[in-house]
């Protein structure tokens, strides 16, 4: 028996060549004439004389063993000194890695063969029986010589039937059929050689066999993958028997509805009514600009009767400086701005790099320049304009930094992006690139094939080559002038942070200092390439070397050495990449803000094993964004303006546990920075709330990067409601989980009681308005006091009517009538009219409350219950600033509907 030679094997490359980043199966059907039956059929009797591809069939049998999965041998550190690469990406490594467990001179001693059928010891346990057709395929191929793969065989598709799987009961069964598509022309069935994995086993489950069978009603995935290929198939169990043509007739008025109606009817699913006039203003105030409408607004609004109000909101809103700052807080959520990662990047203050991020990203939306044009100028971002030295770079950045009238939003591109300190390493760049401007995550493929999409290590590594050549140069790429401006400001003998001080009091002072810069170096020829150039130049050639080549993620191959700037590749291959992922990761994430979830969920994880919700609803929006010319607004507009969004969030019978097909408004809380706002918006008075609409000053949506220590005032209130930490390229770094201290915050938090309490605020303008009680207590003691002048005047009279005095009688007389007259309309008893009219101002109040808080008038109940307690307070100011805080406290103010 051959036994194996135990050494570790830590060779981490693939030689697999995958034609790209494909949808395998979407575009081309098997010709079932023409397939070859199955692996399980043909090799069940020994005798059978083909020998098995080690690419088709052996490498793909490991893996539905489990041989090269996480816990066996396709961990990184492989099992009893044996390693495959996980899930079979690397054919030279498991080529080599059973050689030494292999004999072709007796087959049936090979150590892989044995381990599996436990005649020798396996941790693992046993994997197949002697005499079975997997045992029958692992034999032939030794007996065959076991051969490996020279040149891997492209697999131009996946061919999965039935595409949708829709069940109409618990426990019941569907087989898939999987045909292989290769680029020689042959097909053949590898359902018994596929890898198939569930999405939600609650809903549908899957066997080794390719067997789906149903669970409970909803709508999941089951994910299949055979060589470079994954497949998702949906698989659906309707919520009831409303289905087809017992679907009700919806009007759908939009192409967003016709997409979501359409997936509906499949799952049963009868969607809410539209929602109220008051929710719709208070939701699309909130998710749109990330602003409570004031008092005002809903009042008018209500009070509008024409049939475009909706879409006339909308567009109003689209054009308010809060629009911009809340998707500009947005953007600097998903391209990473944290001060903490760019503490060198603006050397005139520390606290600069964010604050210039922000106005750079707040300029270009309020503009509405297309998104694509924003990203190109990260992407392709230059330091110096166009014949500018480092001396003029330097003097224009100092004037953004110095002069009121200049800013950091002039310049054309945002350089920051490529110096935050946790965006140096390649692969730092090459897994943020993805995350942000793809919604991937390709970090899997670091060090093995992604297991839930086509990136094998090898493509991580070629998409490094694009960032190679990117420098954040942090004392610029010219070191004598940037030594020269340093010697001028005198600043020669400093360091650290003594140097920086120094440079920024020179800046204040009105002289330039030196800035950092991105460069893109030239590359690196080895003596060979310069050989060849020389050789080239001599014979009068253009002289040029092959470089280093680059492929962008399954696709086109760059040769990165030979363009100027690379990452010019990477913005045309985000704009022209077939599978679109540069235009959904944008509108996937603009409709989670808009719905709690994206179509993807999570929104930063587009890949094959994580498909849609609604397939076609995404490609709609995507195509849609990209024939508007990438107009964020028209992302915005497409959905607010669907009834799908204009829901009600209140359940029908058939979607009260939908979350995922959109067929009602999902109460979410607010995010942190909208949260902190609306308190602040609703405790206001009325004319510091009109500005806070427009105004941005010390708006929480203008806050430019999460604080170094968040321990008081607004940074601890959006620490508390989850602000986005931008810690990682993650969009789990913001949170939207409920806890007890925003409960506590909102509740008894000095910050929250001093807005109540707060001399701009509401209740201090209702308490100057109406002094009721102190006014009560002067009219009491000029009663008293005219009282006592009277009983003196009527003592007075008396004894001038005894002393017979009549010019004294008559001047006490005139004394006594007109005390009388001052006295009388301070005790006469109020009329009708006037108590009528106090119960009307402490309604007005009541009503006042609740549409500065939840955005809608009270009902009857709430009134009455209100009023009660208005009532019953000895002070009316400390009433109403119960009921605020009760109304702050509820659910239906912290939570978007």
């Amino acid at each position: 028996m051959k036994r194996p030679t135990l050494r570790p094997k830590f060779r981490f490359f693939s030689i697999l060549a995958l034609a790209g980043a494909m949808l395998f199966g979407a575009t081309q059907e098997s010709n079932a004439d023409d397939v070859i039956a199955s692996l399980r059929d043909r090799f069940q009797s020994p005798d059978v004389s083909e020998i098995p591809d080690f690419q088709k069939h052996v490498v793909p049998l490991m893996g539905r063993l489990g041989c090269n999965g996480r816990a066996c041998h396709g961990s990184f550190q492989g099992q009893g000194g044996f390693r495959l690469s996980l899930f079979g990406y690397d054919f030279e490594m498991d080529h080599e890695g059973l050689s030494d467990r292999i004999d072709t001179d007796e087959p049936l001693d090979s150590y892989a063969l044995q381990k599996p059928t436990l005649i020798e010891p396996h941790e693992g346990g046993k994997r197949m029986d002697v005499g079975e057709w997997e045992h029958t395929v692992f034999l032939k191929w030794i007996e065959g010589g076991a051969k490996g793969v020279k040149t891997p065989l492209k697999l131009n598709a996946l061919v999965v039937s039935p595409k949708e799987i829709q069940f109409s009961n618990k426990n019941q069964n569907q087989p898939l059929s999987v045909t292989a598509v290769w680029a020689d022309g042959t097909e053949e069935d590898v359902t018994c050689l596929c890898r198939y994995t569930t999405n939600d086993e609650t809903i549908c489950q899957v066997d080794e066999d390719g067997v789906v069978s149903s669970g409970e009603v909803g709508d999941s995935h089951i994910v299949v993958a055979y060589d470079g290929a994954v497949v998702p198939i949906p698989v659906l169990r309707p919520v009831s028997d409303q289905t087809g043509s017992n679907f009700p007739e919806l009007a759908a008025t939009t192409a967003i509805d016709e997409h979501v109606v359409n997936k509906l009817s499949k799952m049963g699913i009868i969607p809410s009514d539209v929602c109220t006039d008051a929710e719709f203003l208070r939701r699309v105030s909130l998710d749109m600009t990330g602003t409570l409408p004031t008092a005002k607004e809903v009042r008018e609004f209500l009070a509008d009767s024409s049939a475009d109000k909706r879409e006339r909101k909308i567009d109003e809103l689209l054009d308010s400086p809060a629009y911009s700052a809340w998707w500009t807080t947005q953007l600097c959520d998903w391209t990473g701005c944290n001060d903490q990662a760019l503490n060198n990047v603006n050397p005139s203050n520390r606290q600069r790099g964010s604050e210039d991020w922000y106005d750079w990203i707040y300029k270009r939306i309020e503009n509405n320049v297309p998104y694509d044009q924003i990203v190109e100028n990260i992407v392709i971002a230059n330091s110096r304009e166009p014949g500018e030295n480092y001396r003029e770079y330097s003097e224009r950045m100092s004037s953004y930094a110095r002069d009121e009238d200049a800013s950091y939003a002039d310049q054309d591109g945002l350089i920051y992006f490529w110096g935050r300190n946790n965006f140096r390493a390649t692969e730092d760049r090459a897994i943020g690139f993805a995350y942000t401007f793809m919604g991937t995550r390709i970090q899997c493929a670091q060090c093995h094939k992604h297991p839930f999409d086509v990136w094998t290590q090898k493509d991580f590594q070629e998409f490094e080559q694009f960032f190679t050549r990117v420098n954040f140069a942090r004392n610029g790429a010219d070191r004598k002038e940037y030594n020269e401006i340093v010697e001028e400001l005198g600043l020669k003998d400093l360091n650290g942070n003594e140097q920086r001080r120094a440079m920024e009091k020179a800046l204040k002072d009105g002289k330039t200092i030196p800035f950092p810069e991105l460069t893109i170096s030239t590359p690196r020829l080895t003596g060979a390439q310069k050989k060849k150039i020389a050789e080239a130049k001599a014979k009068g050639k253009k002289a040029q070397a092959t470089g280093k080549m680059a492929r962008l993620l399954g696709e086109q191959t760059v040769d990165v050495d030979n363009i100027d700037d690379p990452r010019t590749a990477l913005m045309d291959w985000l704009r022209q990449s077939p599978t679109q992922l540069f235009a959904k990761a944008f509108v996937n994430r603009v409709w989670a803000n808009y719905f709690n979830r994206g179509i993807v969920e999570p929104t930063d994880d587009l890949s094959l094993g994580n498909p849609p919700s609604n397939g076609p609803l995404l490609d709609y929006l995507a195509q849609g964004f990209i024939d508007s010319g990438y107009d964020m607004k028209w992302v915005h507009r497409e959905i607010c303006l669907s009834d799908t969004y204009q829901r009600s969030w209140k359940p029908t019978e058939t979607n009260i546990h939908d979350e995922r097909n959109f067929s009602r408004a999902v109460p979410r809380r607010l995010p942190a920075e909208v949260a902190y706002d609306a308190i602040t918006m609703a405790t206001l008075n009325d004319d510091r709330a009109e500005l806070f609409t427009n105004d941005l000053d010390g708006r929480a949506l203008t806050q430019t990067s999460p604080p170094r220590n968040a321990r008081g005032g607004i940074d601890y209130a959006l620490s508390v409601f989850g602000r986005s930490t931008r810690e990682s390229n993650c969009d789990c770094d913001r949170s939207s989980e409920a806890s007890l201290l925003q409960t506590l915050f909102v509740r008894n938090d000095d910050d929250t009681l001093n807005m109540l309490d707060d001399r701009n605020g509401w209740l201090a303008s209702l308490s100057r308005q109406s002094q009721e009680k102190a006014a009560d207590a002067g009219v009491k003691r000029k009663v008293e006091n005219l009282e006592r002048r009277m009983a003196q005047l009527q003592r007075q009279l008396k004894k001038a009517e005894k002393a017979g005095s009549k010019g004294q009688v008559t001047k006490l007389e005139k004394q006594l009538a007109a005390t009388e007259l001052q006295l009388l309309p301070l005790t006469a008893e109020p009329t009708a009219n006037e108590g009528k009219k106090s119960q009307q101002d402490l309604n007005a109040l009541i009503e006042e409350a609740y549409l500065r808080t939840v955005s809608r008038f009270p009902s009857e109940s709430e009134q009455t219950i209100a009023m009660a307690h208005l009532k019953d307070s000895e002070d009316l100011n400390a009433g109403i600033k119960d009921l605020m805080w009760a109304l702050l406290n509820t659910k239906e103010f912290l939570v978007n509907h």
